[in-house]
């Protein structure tokens, strides 16, 4: 339990105790980062039900909200810091890793940001049209079966927190929370997409980054969570 609760710190901004917590603790925590998508999910759910009762634009609007808020802009900031290292490295390593040390964001990554907002938006509004706002659990969740995939997959891009999860990393967690992710597409068909997408960013990262960061997981968490809304709409 007390490792579940340092991923839900990690991963969000719910107001939870401190923890008394070593490295092995930390490490572990990757093994219930799935499990946190199930309280982000149900709290933009729940956002975007109320704005429901106003209409579907205020719906999306209210449930964008809350995804930014509870996630602290933590993957955004990812999808930002990565769209910068990739814009402007030119395949140079040493320049891209003093862009990803860089805490400024530049122009790619502002208008990655823009525009994942944007989609995020778009895709709620359609998506509240056509499916029960239970099923965003499932996307949010299979989302962040992702990182666990890429921290065994991936060489490590540079020392730093997200390097320190490969010692907790088990096959039994990935296998586990696969296993869920699978169950689910049966009421779900469209999570199934996750088994392209989720090597398909890994692949990218390898091959345009070199590796997996911190921001890499965020950017993939954000990444994932469109296209599985995209793959529902396009499979309703």
């Amino acid at each position: 339990m007390k490792r579940l609760v340092l991923a839900l710190q990690l991963m969000t901004r719910l107001p939870l105790p401190a923890l008394d917590v070593d490295q092995t603790d930390f490490a572990a925590a990757i093994r219930w980062f799935p499990a946190t998508g199930i309280a982000v999910g149900l709290i933009v759910a729940g956002a975007a039900g109320l704005g429901l009762r106003i209409d579907p634009w205020a719906g999306a609007l209210f449930g964008l909200l809350a995804w930014v808020a509870i996630t602290g802009a933590l993957h955004l900031d990812g999808l930002g810091d990565i769209a910068d290292a990739a814009g402007a490295a030119h395949g140079d390593r040493t320049r891209l890793s003093a862009v990803l040390a860089d805490p400024h964001i530049g122009s790619f990554g502002v208008v990655a940001i823009a525009m994942q907002l944007l989609a995020k938006l778009v895709l709620l509004r359609l998506w509240l049209e056509n499916f029960p706002l239970w099923m965003l659990v499932p996307v949010v969740l299979t989302a962040r079966i992702g990182p666990l995939v890429w921290t065994r997959w991936l060489p490590s891009l540079h020392e730093g927190l997200a390097s320190q999860f490969r010692s907790g990393w088990r096959a039994g967690a990935l296998l586990s929370w696969a296993m869920l992710a699978l169950l689910l597409g049966f009421w779900v068909p469209a999570l199934w997409a996750a088994a392209l997408l989720i090597p398909l960013w890994g692949w990218w990262l390898r091959s345009r980054i070199g590796g997996i960061s911190g921001d890499g997981h965020g950017a993939g968490i954000e990444l994932l969570e469109s296209g599985l809304l995209v793959a529902m709409l396009l499979l309703r």
